[in-house]
């Protein structure tokens, strides 16, 4: 897998290969995360990545019952003293004690994930 988004970027200036290179790790990096959470249902898709120092992201697709194509996406901003969460665009609020506690198992099953599946050859 490594390989195949290293070839995809040869031949560009050092910049956009940079920029592609990380857009592709956080790629497959979302993809590990998303199957943190069980199977994913058929047809459906679900990511869970770091996008920066501070900021998480869960995106989820799926098909409701009535055959519509439905998605969420939900931003974790970490600040000093607290969690905040907007989704879809919406307000921020301050998450709960129990959400922070889901998040961080989350983020920890993540970082072990990612560091055995990706860059354990590092």
């Amino acid at each position: 897998m490594f390989r195949k988004i290293i070839n995809s970027i040869v031949g560009s200036s050092e910049e956009e290969r940079r920029a592609e290179l990380q857009r592709n790790l956080i790629r497959h990096e979302a993809q590990i995360g998303g199957a943190l959470f069980g199977p994913i249902p058929e047809g459906g898709r679900r990511d869970f990545f770091c996008l920066d120092e501070r900021t998480w992201v869960w995106h989820e697709e799926w098909t409701d019952t009535q055959g519509q194509h439905r998605n969420r996406t939900t931003r974790y901003t970490v600040r000093p003293n607290s969690i905040l969460k907007t989704q879809d665009g919406g307000h921020y609020q301050e998450i709960s004690e129990e959400e922070a506690i889901h998040l961080r198992l989350a983020v920890q099953l993540y970082q072990q994930r990612t560091k055995t599946e990706m860059y354990s050859f590092v």
